[in-house]
Parts: structure tokens; C-alpha cells; sequence
């Protein structure tokens, strides 16, 4: 068993002050402790059709689950990152709004949907992942991180779909 908080370095007062950001850097500067955490995502994702990940850090985590499981890996990216006919969705932050897109026809319905992630703060950019897959007639059956901030208490904001986290500060 691999204790991952060992691969995560704490950086103080970065992006600004009084923040404490999680560098994933060293976790995926190491390859053994990288499939370690594939592996165990993997097992969790296990009963999905679709692996879906987020822009930019999502397709770190995703991408290696999906080809680890051979299943499909849809990107969700922001707008003008994407060619084709396009599904979008819009959705509030606390300063502002953002949107939201996936290819069209990407995701069926009925389809059983994991999110991979590799942070869960505040669970506003997850939520609009959610209603986006969800609009498709899609089920978003888990969501997975590697790091969760518990006390930002972003799965209050999707408290229906179960949430993993593999690291928990």
C-alpha cells in the first residue's frame, strides 16, 4: 500500500496568499505511485460504459482509467477547444459564469457515466459536468478524485451520485 499524501507537496501561498495549493507534480513524476493510483481508480470505475473527464487535469487521471478498463474517454472542455456540433452547458461561480462542452452524439442515453477528477474543492465545475451528461439522458453512477478538500464541501452540491476521493485534506 502506497501512502499517496507522501506524493503530494504542499505550496503555500500559491496561487495567492493564504492559499495552500496540492502539487500533484511528484505523484505523476513517479511512475510507480502514477499506476498505483490508475489501478485504484480503475477498480472504482469499474461498472462504467463512459470515462469522463474534465479539461485539463481530468485527462491525466481519465484517459490512463479508460484505457486501463477499454472503455471510451470523453473530454469536457471549454469553449473553442472542441471541433464538430457541439452540446454545451452554462453554469454560475461565485464570481462570474462558465460554460461547459462535449462533442454531440458523444453520450447516449442510458449510458452509465464515471467522472474522473483530480481535485474535488468547491463542486461548482462538477456539478455543471453532472447536469451537462445528464441532459443527454446519460447517469452519472460515480464521481472520483484523487484529492478532496472536505472542508470546502463540494459533494454538498451533487450529494446523490456517490463520490470517492483516494486523498482527503
Amino acid at each position: 500500500m502506497i501512502n499517496l499524501k507522501d506524493y503530494i507537496k504542499d505550496v503555500p501561498d500559491y496561487p495567492k496568499k493564504g492559499i495552500l495549493f496540492r502539487d500533484i507534480s511528484p505523484l505523476l513524476g513517479d511512475g510507480k505511485a502514477l499506476k498505483y493510483v490508475v489501478q485504484k481508480l480503475a477498480e472504482k470505475a469499474k461498472d462504467a460504459d463512459i470515462i469522463v473527464g474534465p479539461d485539463a487535469r481530468g485527462f491525466l487521471f481519465g484517459t490512463p482509467v479508460a484505457v486501463e478498463l477499454e472503455k471510451p474517454f470523453i473530454m469536457v472542455r471549454k469553449p473553442g477547444k472542441l471541433p464538430g456540433e457541439l452540446v454545451s452547458f452554462k453554469y454560475d461561480l461565485e464570481y462570474g459564469s462558465n460554460e461547459l462542452q462535449i462533442q454531440k452524439g458523444v453520450i447516449k442515453p442510458g449510458q452509465k457515466i464515471v467522472i474522473v477528477d483530480d481535485l474535488l474543492a468547491t463542486g461548482g465545475t462538477t456539478r455543471a459536468i453532472v447536469d451537462l451528461i445528464e441532459n443527454q439522458g446519460a447517469e452519472v453512477i460515480k464521481v472520483l478524485f484523487l484529492i478532496e478538500l472536505e472542508d470546502l464541501k463540494g459533494r454538498e452540491k451533487y450529494h446523490n451520485i456517490n463520490t470517492e476521493s483516494l486523498i482527503k485534506y
